[in-house]
């Protein structure tokens, strides 16, 4: 099963709010998805952005492919970085 890293867009219309959340690729932008990674709101000034560390971490070492749009919000939030750096020290112990 291939797991993306993708939004869930919630909220009223011309208000949107994000759920960023771990989902079977096949599964519809709204659809069911396996769990919840964090949040994410455009509309307040500065954008709102909760992302649980763990839980990303964990998804992103399982192999989950975040979209474009998640993979700049892990980039503000300093995500990346740390996945980076966790799976180069884990080679490095090898």
């Amino acid at each position: 099963m291939a797991v993306k890293l993708r939004l869930l867009r919630m909220g009223a219309k011309k208000k949107p709010f994000y759920r960023v959340v771990a989902a079977d690729a096949r599964t519809k932008r709204d659809g069911k998805y396996i769990e919840l990674v964090g949040t994410y709101n455009p509309i307040t000034d500065p954008a709102e952005i909760k992302i649980n560390e763990e839980v990303a971490l964990k998804w992103l070492s399982l192999g989950a492919q975040p979209t474009d749009t998640v993979k700049s919000l892990f980039n503000k939030v300093g995500i990346n970085e740390k996945f980076h750096y966790m799976k180069n020290s884990k080679k490095e112990s090898k």
